[in-house]
């Protein structure tokens, strides 16, 4: 499994991820430390905990929001009234490849929000 470092608050970390993950965690870890950073600049003095906590925040608060407009995205494509169904020999609803979409949205920013709590679990045993 390989061991990425990333750089939160000038402090370097090392996580394990999937092979083939590597770029996507440094990728992540730089927008975490860019959050971080904007943060530690609003509330000086902080210790690394108190700024990842509200770093962990903030950044929930915006998977929240788009889970939020996922949800209303998906409402918005549906019918406003029952459609009897296709026969089966007919192709999918023109609203499949939509939900398909924000089902990946959601999975993705899901897996997201678990990597973010696993990251500030490790921090807090650091």
């Amino acid at each position: 499994m390989p061991r990425v470092e990333i750089v939160l608050n000038g402090r370097i970390y090392g996580v394990n991820c999937e092979v083939g993950e590597e770029v996507r965690v440094r990728e992540l870890g730089a927008y975490i430390d860019g959050t971080l950073r904007e943060i530690a600049v609003q509330a000086p003095g902080g210790s690394d905990a108190h700024l990842l906590m509200l770093t962990s925040l903030v950044l929930a608060d915006k998977v929240f929001d788009l889970t939020a407009e996922a949800n209303q995205f998906r409402s918005q494509l549906q019918p406003a009234a029952p459609v009897a169904p296709p026969a089966p020999a007919a192709p999918p609803p023109a609203d499949t490849a939509a939900a398909e979409v924000e089902e990946a949205v959601v999975g993705a920013v899901d897996k997201l929000a678990r990597r973010l709590e696993d990251i500030a679990a490790r921090l807090e045993r650091a």
